[in-house]
């Protein structure tokens, strides 16, 4: 257990090696609980978010068989073919 120091401003300083086992850097963030008993602190874990618009293109999926365009698509000409098909 290590006993920590509370400076004039109401400061303390977490000991180097616990720093580093809690991988905490400059600008960490601690959480404070008030408990019965004393004070528990508690590092906050922010999650990174990441900007999926420089995602863009870089997943593609493998081609599968002849490329299709709109008109392959249009209800129109869907029923032509169809009405050509039964004649």
């Amino acid at each position: 257990m290590s006993t920590l120091l509370v400076s004039s401003k109401g400061q303390i300083v977490l000991p180097a090696d616990m720093r580093r086992r809690l991988g905490m850097g400059a600008g960490a963030r601690l959480e404070v609980l008030e408990e019965s008993d004393g004070l528990k602190l508690r590092v906050v874990r922010s999650v990174v978010t990441a900007d999926t618009t420089n995602m863009a293109g870089m997943v593609k999926a493998p081609s599968r068989g002849v490329p299709r365009s709109l008109a392959d698509f249009d209800p129109a000409s869907l029923l032509t073919r169809s009405r050509r098909g039964r004649s």
